[in-house]
């Protein structure tokens, strides 16, 4: 699934993660917070409430959730709708309750924000304005209509005029407040949720074709002394045929031969050899392998191999990790998709570090997001440039964020800048520009052949799956 497509499909089913007995537990609650308030105010502190219309508001919430729970079974997930309607049902059962017991006298109209929060948090934002709407409106009017609190004295309890002003605006404000604070720090869970998953599958498809990988480079170097056999050997057969003696014998060897040919072959097929040789490989190897996929795309791709401030020449040689393969290739693909002409890629080395440089001479990262690529769906400001570049491309950022996550698990430090149109000179004298992408490792990190230098490898190892 496409990162947008994944984006959309998780908006769309937001409040489907809900369950039924999670807003019934809640509601619970509420209700014996509730009756308890009630209880206390009417019995320790004698105020003179209207016990049987607060009953009945109460009992209303109660029957909601006894016909909820008989009606629907408790792993029952919530609709948009069915959502945003229990959650509409809470807020006005609140106000009809805080319209008998003194309305924003009463100090527990604090509370009509929980429904307002947990719609910021589950539902869409077009029911989420619903809610708060008539959340803010039942607290405009219960502001100037409702029963006031009356002690046994005939004593009523009010706020001065500026503290009932000052509170419906407190409660205004945090209405407001918290349900986009709390719709934007729940968005961003879900969105690196989904970025991670993302990632997952991504890594998870390209371990997979390194195994892949690893089985057919294991079955050639397998067959191929029994299949130069038997070239030999027909060779010999052919050119020899009337005047050899021997004939039986190298039939016999003939079929020896493809025997042996066979039992590979269905050793293979029960579980492919993860070939140690293939594990690491040099560094150019490797870099150019991740950019293998890009090289034809009518871009030219140029690669600068060459140590930096080491006295070993020699080329590190390195894991080949998936994380490392597929994080590069979808930077190489991301400059080669942004490029005018040509991208550079510079492999460098030294005693102490491994770094790969990207570069391109596109119109580089748009100054807008520079400061937050590498995080999941960034939307970008200039649609319609990348648009034209890469037809159907919405601009997310989920490629560079799970070339950002991959390549951070493989040891590396990333960063991303734009190159300066002059003052820079590529290698055939042109003024170059637009983004660099710097990946940089600890060569201990992803460099261990000095340290298995002299060790033999072991027995090549059966792919588990």
């Amino acid at each position: 699934m496409a990162g947008s497509e994944l984006h959309m499909f998780a908006e769309q089913h937001r409040s489907d993660w809900v369950r039924l007995r999670t807003l019934v537990v809640l509601r619970w609650f509420a209700i014996s917070g509730q009756i308890i308030a009630i209880l206390v105010a009417a019995r320790i502190y004698n105020l003179e409430i209207e016990i049987g219309s607060a009953a009945l508001i109460i009992g209303s919430a109660v029957i909601a959730n006894l016909f909820s729970s008989s009606l629907y079974p408790e792993n029952k997930r919530l609709s948009e709708r069915e959502t945003m309607m229990m959650l509409i049902f809470d807020v006005v059962q609140l106000g009809l309750l805080l319209f008998l017991t003194g309305g924003l006298n009463n100090p527990f109209a604090l509370l009509i924000l929980a429904p307002v929060t947990i719609a910021a948090t589950v539902l869409k934002l077009r029911s989420m304005i619903v809610v708060g709407v008539i959340a803010i409106a039942l607290i405009s009017i219960i502001a100037r209509v409702h029963i006031p609190l009356v002690t046994s004295s005939g004593e009523i309890l009010t706020l001065p005029p500026v503290f009932q002003l000052g509170f419906w605006v407190s409660l205004v404000i945090g209405v407001v407040f918290l349900a986009i604070y709390a719709r934007q720090v729940t968005t961003e869970m879900h969105t690196m949720r989904e970025a991670l998953v993302a990632t997952q599958l991504a890594l998870a498809r390209e371990q997979k074709l390194t195994d892949l990988g690893g089985v057919v480079a294991a079955a050639a170097h397998e067959l191929g002394t029994p299949l130069a056999t038997i070239k030999l050997v027909s060779a010999e057969l052919m050119e020899e045929l009337d005047d050899m003696p021997d004939q039986r014998e190298d039939a016999a060897l003939i079929r020896q031969q493809a025997d042996r040919c066979r039992e590979i072959l269905h050793s293979m097929g029960r579980a492919g050899k993860d070939d140690l040789h293939l594990r690491t490989a040099p560094l150019e190897t490797v870099v150019r392998e991740a950019a293998e996929p890009h090289l034809s795309r009518g871009k030219q791709v140029l690669f600068d191999i060459a140590p930096k401030g080491s006295d070993d020449h020699s080329q590190p040689v390195i894991t080949r990790r998936p994380e490392i393969i597929h994080g590069l290739r979808n930077l190489i693909q991301n400059a080669v998709d942004f490029s005018e002409q040509r991208v550079e890629i510079d492999v460098n080395w030294s005693d102490d570090e491994i770094s790969v440089q990207i570069a391109d001479d596109g119109p580089g990262f748009p100054q807008s997001v520079i400061g937050r690529i590498g995080d999941p769906f960034v939307r970008r400001r200039r649609v319609s440039l990348d648009g034209s570049r890469r037809p159907g491309y919405e601009g997310m950022g989920l490629g560079l964020f799970i070339a950002k996550t991959l390549l951070e698990r493989s040891g590396a430090r990333i960063s991303f800048t734009n190159g300066r149109r002059h003052g820079r000179s590529g290698w055939a004298g042109q003024a170059t520009g637009g983004a660099i992408v710097s990946v940089n490792w600890p060569r201990v990190v992803v460099d261990n052949h000095h340290a298995q230098a002299g060790k033999p490898l072991g027995k090549n190892q059966p792919i588990t799956s």
